[in-house]
């Protein structure tokens, strides 16, 4: 689990890891907002690895080791009305990214999966680059409609709290939201998520980290309505959502599997906007079966 970098041409640095067999066939996890690559339950690289993947994990832009980009941050009140500042990176630049990062690590074609934002991004990757994507695994994400997928008024107002200023705060902070999105039908591990706050906050280099999130929600606002791009995807797709989540509303997800020519949507009663243990083999699982042909072969 060693970080490494890639410097992309025209773009930024961007910081990754590599794990499974190196001949395995590509499998890309695409973090959500304000999330790093470690923000990918250990379970879940672990199933993959074992089904024989080679699976990349990456910092989006703007998040865990990988550059900030020296822009202006959108205010809260841009935020609320969903106007990114001119001229600010969107959707389709973190998708290219990711494009630049398979470039970089010699990857023709990849299994893409992404959660949340990164649920966008991966449905980007694969509308506007076909030939790269192998499946396409979208977790309570949305298609950027402004009728769907929508967060719930108690979200938006948690959202809005002064920012953490410590290690200690943000820990706090991440438990508090997460028992906000989570469910009891499928709980968190507390001791998991102490520690992988601990982490985050070190790797995103501490405060600093509330300027990159405001920045990726302007991508997302910049991003507008993929609907109709989501015709161009061609890949296998399985589109995932509770109907719990208080984050993305399940109404983004139906929109997704709606948008995406012959995909399969799974809602999961009781799951919320969060991967809980109870919930990793079942993702798995379905990226898997979406990755192999009836005779158990990779694609």
């Amino acid at each position: 689990m060693t970080d490494s970098f890639a410097d992309l041409p025209g773009g930024p640095r961007i910081c990754y890891r590599e794990e499974g067999p190196a001949d395995g066939v590509p499998l890309v996890l695409i973090a959500g907002l304000g999330l790093d690559l470690t923000s990918w339950p250990r379970p879940m690289i672990e199933g993959f690895t074992g089904r024989g993947f080679r699976v990349v994990t990456f910092d989006n832009r703007d998040a865990g080791r990988s550059d900030r980009i020296k822009a202006p941050n959108p205010g809260k009140v841009r935020q609320l009305l969903a106007r990114p500042l001119p001229g600010a990176y969107d959707l389709g630049d973190m998708a290219a990214d990711t494009v630049g990062l398979l470039d970089h690590l010699g990857i023709e074609q990849a299994h893409l999966v992404g959660m949340s934002m990164g649920g966008m991004i991966a449905q980007t990757v694969a509308a506007r680059n076909p030939g790269r994507a192998l499946s396409l695994t979208s977790i309570f994400s949305t298609t950027g409609h402004r009728r769907v997928g929508q967060p719930a008024r108690s979200t938006l107002l948690r959202m809005a709290r002064r920012p953490a200023r410590t290690v200690e705060e943000s820990v706090v902070g991440h438990l508090a939201m997460m028992g906000h999105l989570g469910s009891a039908k499928f709980p968190l591990d507390k001791d998991v998520e102490t520690a992988w706050a601990t982490g985050l906050w070190e790797r995103a280099g501490g405060r600093r980290a509330r300027s990159g999130i405001a920045r990726q929600i302007g991508a997302i606002q910049a991003g507008g309505d993929r609907t109709a791009e989501l015709g161009r995807v061609t890949c296998p797709t399985v589109v995932v959502h509770g109907d719990t989540d208080r984050m993305v509303h399940h109404s983004g997800g139906r929109a997704t599997a709606k948008a995406v020519k012959g995909a399969r949507y799974v809602e999961i009663p009781g799951m919320g906007h969060h991967i809980a243990p109870d919930l990793v083999d079942r993702l798995v699982r379905l990226t898997a079966e979406l990755a192999l042909d009836p005779a158990g072969e990779s694609r």
